[in-house]
């Protein structure tokens, strides 16, 4: 199978404060769940010479007290102003099944006064950080789980100051399953999405080719002049329930949809690339590329089957297959941060799926659309927020990969009302 190289190449967004923890850093390791640390660790690095690292005791409890944290921090710096910028950050994790979860602090007084940011949470399904890689993680305003001492979030989810922060400590919490080594390369601060987008971005996204998408959910998007990604199974095009090829075609060259990729044969897709070989990965990749290229679909996006892009059975990153054919992945991961412009992992797209009027939490339609949902966190403090469906119906639902029609409109309304642009991926990677 030919490699069809994909056509774009992602940008890079550049530092507008850098911490490389080089020589001199001022940063220190704390915490009564340190076994060992390196402030100068010139084994493992990619900037500069050296990075820093630390390695958990692994005897975390229940509690996420004191005794469970293992940090990296620095108080008493400089005043940053983070007005209009992200962080982001660079690091490595030695196994992930060791870890429960990683949180950034930013605040002054010995972070007596803190916002906070989940970094990552270890699931026991698919986890945006790997073992044994270097990770870019992009923490938005939109982000921030909570605050404390004299800073705070508004009902809307909007802190009462951007500015000011003396202190920053990168926390790790370990599983009490053994020890894991953490290394930290870089801690930036780089425009945020509302440098481009102030009122937020969205992308709305549509996995598994249903039909009833074109029948529901384009015409209740064609009323605002929103237009979609839907990722498409190949050979699912033109059986029962799916779309047929007129209809993809309709979508993409009367309401400028784009048609993007998710598996070539139904089969591969049930059983996810992380659960076939890299030669069966690679073969349904290239023949899904080469058949959207043969029916006029020059999308260069794609969504992971499942959203999971570790492994292949015979150990080969399901990621780096991809790329060879698609310059885009999306997963399934929302749990901690939205995606920024422009992302600075574009094989790990993150998304909000299970989008359902029966769902709980953040992807229930009220929740979504309601006061500090992810709506108002996208719109007043930044954030690409890539909405993932999948059935729009007009029964009642059953399931979290079914949505009400009437909920679906009720969605995209408040995404009108709001002012907020809505591109497809590839529009906004391009």
């Amino acid at each position: 199978m030919p490699i069809i190289a994909p056509r774009s190449v992602p940008r890079w967004a550049p530092a507008k404060w850098t911490q490389n923890f080089q020589r001199s850093h001022g940063w220190t390791v704390t915490g009564g769940n340190v076994g060992s640390s390196n402030l100068n660790d010139t084994t493992e690095f990619v900037r500069g010479t050296q990075s820093i690292s630390l390695v958990t005791a692994g005897r975390a409890t229940a509690t996420g007290g004191t005794a469970d944290q293992a940090n990296f921090q620095k108080f008493g710096g400089q005043a940053l102003n983070m007005n209009g910028k992200a962080i982001r950050l660079m690091f490595k994790v030695s196994d992930v099944t060791k870890l429960r979860w990683i949180t950034f602090y930013v605040g002054t007084a010995g972070l007596a006064n803190f916002f906070r940011w989940r970094v990552h949470t270890h699931t026991n399904t698919q986890n945006w950080v790997q073992s044994g890689e270097w990770v870019f993680i992009t923490l938005q305003w939109g982000d921030v789980q909570g605050a404390g001492g004299n800073l705070s979030l508004s009902p809307a989810r909007v802190p009462s100051t951007k500015s000011g922060f003396t202190d920053l400590r990168f926390q790790v919490v370990d599983a009490g399953t053994g020890p894991c080594t953490v290394r930290l390369q870089s801690v930036e601060l780089i425009d945020d999405t509302s440098a481009t987008y102030p009122k937020g971005l969205v992308s709305i996204t549509f996995d598994d080719s249903w039909s009833d998408v074109f029948d529901n959910a384009r015409p209740a998007m064609d009323a605002y002049g929103f237009r979609g990604t839907t990722y498409t199974i190949a050979d699912q095009i033109g059986t029962p329930g799916r779309y047929n090829l007129a209809q993809l075609k309709a979508a993409q060259n009367l309401s400028g949809w784009e048609i993007a990729g998710h598996a070539y044969q139904g089969a591969i897709h049930g059983a996810r690339y992380d659960g076939v070989t890299a030669e069966k990965v690679d073969a349904d990749a290239g023949n899904l590329r080469a058949w959207m290229v043969n029916n006029g679909f020059n999308s260069d996006s794609f969504a992971y089957p499942g959203g999971r892009f570790g492994k292949t059975t015979d150990g080969v990153s399901v990621e780096e297959i991809v790329a060879r054919y698609f310059s885009t992945g999306r997963s399934i991961i929302s749990a901690d941060n939205r995606e920024s412009t422009p992302p600075p992992m574009p094989h790990r797209l993150r998304s909000l799926t299970g989008i359902s009027s029966i769902a709980p939490g953040t992807a229930n339609p009220a929740n979504l659309t309601g006061p500090g949902g992810l709506l108002d966190r996208a719109q007043l403090s930044g954030g690409w927020l890539i909405l993932c469906f999948h059935s729009v119906i007009t029964t009642a639902p059953t399931n979290d990969a079914q949505i009400h029609k009437d909920d679906f409109e009720s969605i995209m309304r408040a995404i009108n009302s709001r002012g907020m642009p809505v591109l497809t991926v590839g529009e906004v990677m391009q």
